[in-house]
């Protein structure tokens, strides 16, 4: 049985707790040995146990329940999501996109006001009037996503998209400067159907609409 060597005692005791339950010994939703028990394995004492539970209840994995003992509630610590938008590649970031403004366009159908509508309207105003800027256009175009993701009112579907922004902007930028778009008409006209499709309040055409347009933007990056 692994037992903590060295200080700090605390932060090594959560790392085998950790290494513990990622190896399977303990499945989600499972309650943990008690403390008494826990201490001893570890070679530990019980204070140096309770701050290292606290650590991982902080990260997620435990938690402790008045009168019922720690649970398992994570199978492992989750990382950020800067750490995870760095390393994944653009192709990864629309697909996550496409299950985000797709539901996010069916929401803002059902639930979009007059406010929200004037929003959108505007931001395909600022798209038509980007110029040959590829950076504006990039800032417009998504500036008018957004606008549709806020109208489903969701705050969590909008804090994903803005989580998205940057490693997105920066790779649109960098291949509409490498292959432009072969018709922006068409690509301006596929945002107004979106648009179209909320105000009327279809949600399964909003839906199709957005999913249609990030898929062909998803091909655009594969090709």
């Amino acid at each position: 049985m692994a037992q903590v060597q060295r200080h700090p005692l605390a932060a090594q005791a959560a790392e085998v707790l950790l290494t513990r339950i990622r190896s399977g010994e303990w499945e989600l939703g499972h309650r943990l040995p008690g403390e008494t028990t826990l201490a001893v394995q570890l070679g530990v004492g019980r204070s140096t146990l309770r701050e290292a539970i606290r650590e991982l209840a902080g990260r997620g994995v435990l938690e402790s329940r008045q009168g019922a003992g720690v649970f398992v509630t994570a199978l492992d610590v989750a990382e950020d999501w800067d750490t995870v938008l760095r390393r994944a590649d653009v192709v990864t970031v629309i697909e996550a996109r496409i299950a985000i403004e797709a539901e996010g366009a069916a929401l803002a159908a059902r639930r979009r006001t007059p406010a929200d509508l004037r929003a959108m309207l505007r931001g395909l105003a600022a798209r038509a009037e980007a110029g040959d800027s590829i950076e504006a256009l990039v800032d417009a175009d998504t500036a008018f996503h957004r606008t549709v993701v806020a109208a489903g009112h969701n705050d969590i579907l909008l804090e994903m998209f803005n989580a998205f922004v940057p490693r997105s902007r920066r790779a649109m930028i960098d291949m509409l400067s490498l292959r432009p778009m072969h018709d922006p008409r068409a690509d301006h006209d596929a945002h107004e159907v979106l648009y179209d499709a909320i105000r009327a309040r279809r949600p399964e055409d909003a839906a199709t609409a957005s999913r249609v347009h990030l898929t062909s933007l998803k091909a655009a990056f594969e090709s």
